[in-house]
């Protein structure tokens, strides 16, 4: 069962004309309308050795689900993404950790290169 959360969502419209008016008419043009969405609460976790870096890290910011669906992508690339989680969105994971992340991220949903 998912938690309700309240989304607010501009009026596309009107968006649009605010930001073709430019940045000084954008705040008086734009309207707002609240609107109910329930969104997954994300309780599964990973499994498996090597799980407890990715669950202690990830989950914070990430279900097990949305990850487990993303397609299976070579080494470099998962190490590309956690670093990118590092650097671009501050994520605070731990240098000792970053190697058992991607391990774990290569075994599950990896592809093997030549």
């Amino acid at each position: 069962m998912g938690v309700a959360k309240r989304v607010f969502q501009a009026a596309p419209i009107l968006l649009a004309m605010a930001f073709a008016a430019g940045p000084s008419l954008a705040g008086n043009l734009a309207t707002f309308k609240s609107v109910d969405t329930d969104l997954p609460t994300g309780e599964r976790m990973f499994q498996g050795p090597g799980s407890d870096a990715i669950n202690n890290n990830c989950l914070v910011c990430h279900s097990a689900g949305m990850v487990l669906t993303q397609p299976p992508l070579p080494r470099p690339t998962w190490q590309a993404i956690v670093e990118k989680m590092r650097a671009t969105y501050k994520a605070p994971v731990a240098d000792e950790d970053v190697g058992p992340i991607v391990d774990y991220l290569t075994r599950i949903k990896g592809i093997r290169t030549p």
